[in-house]
């Protein structure tokens, strides 16, 4: 699996911040597929996972607001009870650790996609990829990230 690009944006907790960012990614033609947003009282931590991390740099960049890059993995699961604790199960059997996860929240479909940020992602792909389960709805499908589209 294609790992994918996950910003942590630093943002001053102050009224109109968050939407300065947003309505700049917009105007850029940004489409943000993932997000969790935490505080502090000092300041805010955005992460997110854009379809075009090329253009989302550049708006960051104009903005100057303060932003590190990580590898995660994008993981659709079983909208139901249960399905995070199967994905940790396989990832602790293999001992693996979670930094952090995060949902995308559930799709129409029964679907959610789940981020990660394990410290290997080759090794996590693999684990993931090669569980046998006995369940149909149990069986975890990696996300992989949409390419940019190319401009003509």
């Amino acid at each position: 699996m294609e790992n994918c690009i996950q910003f942590s944006v630093f943002l001053a907790n102050k009224p109109g911040v968050l939407s300065q960012l947003f309505r700049s990614l917009a105007k850029a033609k940004v489409n943000i597929t993932t997000l969790a947003m935490m505080d502090s009282s000092e300041q805010g931590v955005l992460r997110m996972i854009v379809e075009d991390p090329r253009k989302a740099r550049a708006v960051l960049k104009k903005l100057e607001m303060f932003n590190t890059e990580t590898e995660v993995l994008a993981v659709t699961l079983p909208n139901r009870p249960g399905a995070a604790a199967d994905l940790c199960e396989k990832l602790s059997a293999a001992h693996m650790n979670l930094a952090y996860m995060y949902c995308a929240g559930g799709s129409a479909k029964g679907k959610t996609v789940v981020v990660l940020r394990v410290p290997d992602i080759k090794k996590a792909t693999k684990v993931l990829e090669n569980h046998k389960s006995t369940r149909k709805d149990m069986k975890i499908k990696l996300r992989r990230p949409k390419a940019p589209a190319r401009r003509r």
